[in-house]
């Protein structure tokens, strides 16, 4: 049974399509990584999971539980962070935490699990209003957390962290399915973050689902690369060519034919470059980033059509 599951899920305000037949799939156990621009359809497809947007049309089931039918059921499975705000900043954290499970008919020994799964048992006698933002961002997930739910929907969890705290965000992350006991599915815009905790992917592009996969397949299906360093890259793009490689106009890598051997593709390419006199001072396999390949699947996306209302 699948932690997540919607099928051809539709959204319209006015005469825009913001949804357009979204079936996600998301495994109980993974961090789901559901990317794309700002105004791809994502937060509309996050309120329609968290029963704050009702879909026009399409099904939505959150742990086995029809979330159209059973919506009370449905939200009890799950915890949101949308946005690390709404505490009390004269209050300490684990103050605010009460308030939260006080509404939810919670035991206090609750607190102390949630604060131990996010690291802020330390801080917790703090006042919230002396948080740096990573740890609000904790706090928020802590939030989340109460009442022990299968599902953890995360807004953009990185968004206006520093690069430490979006590296500790990072780490953390990794490690919370296990922590937590629970799925998490993982919004941003922030490709590299994503491809470094996320197991599976989705990519949502002019409201569409415009490829879902497990990052490990997602990978190996991909053309290898070469990145190349040399000393005359216009006379080294004309003989990349007449090997049947391909140059990327605007970086240095080069994409081979998907099987390709790469190490006897370079030996050959060094040979080639050598004889024509081009110096080289690279030479490397590399792996096609989750940018690039969001890249490349955008660019072949046909625009969204308007609809009528």
């Amino acid at each position: 049974m699948l932690a997540i599951e919607t099928r051809d899920l539709r959204r319209r305000f006015g005469p825009t399509l913001a949804v357009d037949g979204v079936s996600l799939s998301v495994p109980r156990g993974c961090v789901y990584g559901f990317m794309g621009r700002n105004g791809a359809g994502k937060t509309t497809t996050l309120k329609m999971l968290l029963g704050l947007v009702r879909p026009d049309a399409g099904t939505i089931y959150i742990a086995g539980r029809d979330a159209l039918v059973d919506r009370l059921g449905a939200v009890r499975c799950v915890g949101a962070l949308l946005e690390a705000h709404g505490f009390y900043a004269h209050l300490s954290g684990r103050e605010n935490l009460d308030l939260t499970r006080s509404l939810l008919g919670l035991r206090r020994t609750e607190l102390d699990r949630v604060l131990d799964i996010v690291g802020l048992t330390p801080d917790a006698g703090r006042r919230v209003g002396g948080y740096s933002l990573g740890m609000r961002q904790r706090l928020g997930i802590a939030r989340a957390l109460l009442g022990s739910p299968e599902v953890l929907i995360l807004d953009e969890p990185t968004n206006g962290l520093d690069p430490d705290g979006i590296a500790d965000m990072r780490d953390f992350l990794r490690t919370l399915p296990a922590r937590a006991n629970a799925t998490v599915l993982l919004s941003s815009h922030l490709l590299g973050e994503v491809e470094q905790v996320a197991d599976r992917v989705g990519i949502i592009h002019q409201g569409r689902l415009v490829l879902q996969d497990d990052l490990a397949t997602l990978r190996a299906g991909q053309a290898p690369q070469l990145r190349l360093g040399c000393d005359a890259p216009d006379r080294a793009r004309a003989l990349i060519l007449s090997m049947g490689l391909t140059p990327d106009p605007d970086s240095d890598r080069i994409t081979l034919a998907p099987g390709a051997d790469v190490r006897e593709t370079a030996r050959a390419l060094n040979r080639g470059l050598v004889e024509a006199g081009i110096g080289v001072h690279e030479l490397t396999p590399q792996a096609r980033s989750l940018e690039t390949i969001y890249r490349d699947i955008t660019a072949l996306t046909p625009p969204a059509q308007k609809e009528a209302a």
